[in-house]
């Protein structure tokens, strides 16, 4: 793979976000069709009835395109989660919403979207910025559910916050990073839920 690693997401040349939306939107169904690793931009061009040249003034590579796919896919996944949590009554029940509902959208991408799912996984071994900043939504929810289970007197406070958040996101990471699940998939129907009960055990005051 001879791609550069752009320093930003955004468009090279004029901000014209309706081209850049159409590259992305043929980019994923190409993407979908043929996977990540065998379609070059060239093929893009080709699908899209533009020159190659044209389609690196909105975007540095194809890496670019790809994290414009991969935000899209993960961001279907926290604003799942984010819906499922302010459904939540207590910090405890909102704990429970978070993780089932990262799982639950996860395994539901990967069966129905394989090939856009293999993105993001890739995405998370090559440590790109949209990985990143997936894994960062997910700390900061899970810290500000442990912080206000431990003010509404939920959850133990001896334990540093930090630490304590830090220790969850590892029993949680089999199941929440795309990199992870899919070597996993067997034991969703019930890892979860047990997951979920011994971590809430283990925050009890």
């Amino acid at each position: 793979m001879n791609d550069k690693t752009p320093n930003t997401q955004h468009a090279r040349g004029p901000a014209d976000h309706s081209v850049r939306d159409r590259i992305v939107e043929a980019a994923r169904e190409h993407f979908s069709h043929y996977g990540y690793e065998k379609t070059t931009v060239s093929d893009l061009a080709k699908a899209i009835g533009f020159s190659k040249a044209y389609i690196y003034k909105f975007f540095d590579s194809k890496q670019a395109i790809g994290q414009a796919i991969c935000s899209r896919c993960l961001s279907a996944i926290t604003d799942a989660v984010s819906e499922s949590i302010s459904q939540g009554t207590t910090p405890t029940d909102r704990f429970r919403r978070m993780f089932e509902t990262t799982v639950a959208t996860s395994v539901h991408m990967f069966f129905n979207d394989r090939k856009l799912y293999d993105i993001a996984a890739y995405s998370v071994a090559e440590k790109w910025p949209s990985a990143q900043a997936y894994e960062d939504h997910i700390r900061k929810t899970l810290m500000q559910i442990i912080r206000e289970g431990r003010e509404a007197g939920e959850f133990e406070r001896k334990t540093p916050l930090d630490d304590t958040v830090h220790a969850i996101f590892l029993v949680m990471e089999p199941y929440v990073n795309p990199l992870l699940l899919q070597h996993n998939l067997d034991q969703v129907d019930e890892a979860p839920r047990q997951i979920t009960n011994l971590v809430l055990r283990s925050l009890a005051p």
